[in-house]
């Protein structure tokens, strides 16, 4: 359990609360024993297990000026024609006594006793600020840190149902749709190199040497005597082309990386609940509603 603030708990709690004395919370003003004003109303409290009220964040600003101080929900007396705050029997000396309070407070259990020592009456025992977890005496008997409940000071904290100054309050669950960006997988691109056997076919021309003897067909002297020799008598060159196989590396496919963004529409159903007003006159008393 822990006790945190309206505003900060919803931002936007005049929309949030549109519907609900809530979202006016903050034009209340806070008055003393008739019409001696003493500051306004600037936050609330509350209990974020139970969703109860404890506590009306008050400036005190026209007794002590720049002061804010808790005043328990239940001493708490609403005007709403008049936007108006009433609180029996608070004196400026209880005021100048209260524990100063600011958005850095640490709201626990030391800090609320010395407010509802301040709150409770002054009989022995019941007013004495708490620092250890020694017992204390309330009007609903002795309590440690440990046993404490806010229904031990019901005139701190309960709520008059029956005052008709006091808003009665009708809440309903509303289904909040909210997105959160959540990581879903990885997408790795890389290269790997795969090895095949390619074949290419080229042809070549070669050359060839072709000896042709004939023996011809009528004898012929020779005109001048003929000097038998040995050896060369011609030399022909013999070409022939080679084929030329190398690899070269070329790109064959280029790949464009990117995100592309799609929607889609999610749906889920929840049970809801509601308050509804019952009015049971339990005779023939007419009421306007």
């Amino acid at each position: 359990m822990a006790l945190v603030s309206l505003k900060k708990t919803y931002p936007d709690y005049k929309n949030t609360f549109s519907d609900n004395n809530l979202s006016h919370l903050d034009d209340y003003s806070v008055y003393a024993d008739g019409d001696d004003k003493v500051g306004s109303v600037e936050d609330g409290l509350f209990d974020n297990t139970t969703g109860q009220f404890r506590y009306l964040v008050v400036d005190i600003g026209f007794w002590i000026f720049g002061k804010k101080v808790l005043l328990p929900i239940g001493r708490a007396q609403f005007d709403n024609n008049q936007k108006r705050v009433y609180v029996a029997g608070l004196s400026k000396e209880q005021v100048e006594n209260m524990p100063e309070y600011n958005e850095n407070t640490t709201v626990d259990y030391d800090y609320e006793e010395n407010v509802r020592g301040v709150y409770r009456s002054n009989a022995a025992g019941q007013s004495a600020p708490v620092g250890s977890a020694a017992g204390v005496a309330s009007t609903a008997g002795t309590y440690t840190r440990d046993s404490y409940t806010y229904d031990r000071d019901p005139d701190l904290y309960a709520v008059d149902q029956a005052d008709t100054n006091h808003p009665i309050r009708l809440y309903e669950e509303r289904l909040v749709a909210d997105k959160n960006v959540v990581k879903t997988g990885d997408v790795v691109v890389g290269k790997r190199v795969e090895s095949e056997t390619a074949r290419v076919s080229v042809p070549v021309e070669k050359e060839r040497i072709v000896v042709e003897r004939t023996t011809p067909t009528t004898s012929v002297a020779a005109t001048t005597a003929h000097d038998f020799t040995e050896g060369e008598v011609a030399r022909v060159e013999v070409f022939e082309e080679q084929a030329d196989i190398r690899k070269e590396a070329v790109v064959s496919e280029e790949v464009t990386i990117r995100k592309e963004r799609e929607q889609e529409v999610v749906s889920e159903e929840a049970t809801i609940r509601r308050e509804e007003l019952d009015v049971d006159t339990g005779d023939s008393t007419v009421i306007n509603r």
